[in-house]
């Protein structure tokens, strides 16, 4: 059988952009995924604890596993590893879109996919790194990191658009359906039409 395999980390990410994808890889293909496992969890989340871990479990050899990129898989190098590693043993394979695999149970298969998992968790450690080495270099120049405890940016994300914010609230459109429209937070919109409100009274 061929699965698809779906996940974000947040409600506010959508599935639809990787059903998409890999719907349009499998008519490429002439491919037709059997079941679809949609899930919106962290990719740090045990195996076990995931839809993802419970799909392993039932799938057999020759079976195939079609996913956007390695990254909907795990989190970390380790976790992303581990499941290869299980499937490659199991003989199921892993097509990825983005990244353009198809992973087997050949040696060339493990090899490449040791390179990227490792290469991935290098990248985000030198990130990471770097980040923390530049905070410290400013702290150690005396610059003061962060807003000032209780001020307020002076530049609002949604400054200039009062008037579509304004006949958007008239059309009885939810703050939460505005933050989607504008692409902000609800929260931010919410904030911004009482700050708004409050200069007008």
């Amino acid at each position: 059988m061929t699965y698809g395999y779906i996940r974000v980390s947040t409600d506010k990410q959508t599935l639809e952009n990787q059903r998409y994808e890999i719907n349009q890889f499998c008519i490429k293909n002439v491919m037709v995924i059997d079941k679809w496992i949609e899930e919106t969890i962290s990719g740090a989340k045990n195996i076990d604890d995931r839809k993802l871990g419970k799909l392993l479990k039932k799938m057999k050899r020759d079976d195939i596993l079609v996913c956007s990129e390695l990254s909907r898989l795990g989190r970390n190098l380790l976790m992303i590893m581990g499941i290869l590693n299980e499937c490659m043993n199991r003989g199921i394979q892993v097509w990825t879109i983005k990244d353009n695999y198809r992973l087997g149970s050949d040696i060339n298969s493990k090899v490449l996919a040791f390179a990227f998992g490792l290469s991935a968790e290098i990248e985000r450690n030198l990130i990471s790194q770097r980040t923390k080495e530049a905070l410290a270099r400013k702290r150690a120049e005396g610059v003061i990191l962060g807003r000032p405890k209780g001020s307020k940016s002076k530049i609002k994300k949604l400054t200039g658009k009062e008037a579509e914010i304004k006949t958007l609230m008239e059309k009885r459109v939810s703050k939460s359906a505005i933050a989607r429209i504008l692409g902000v937070h609800r929260l931010t919109v919410a904030s911004f039409v009482r700050d708004v409100n409050a200069h007008m009274t």
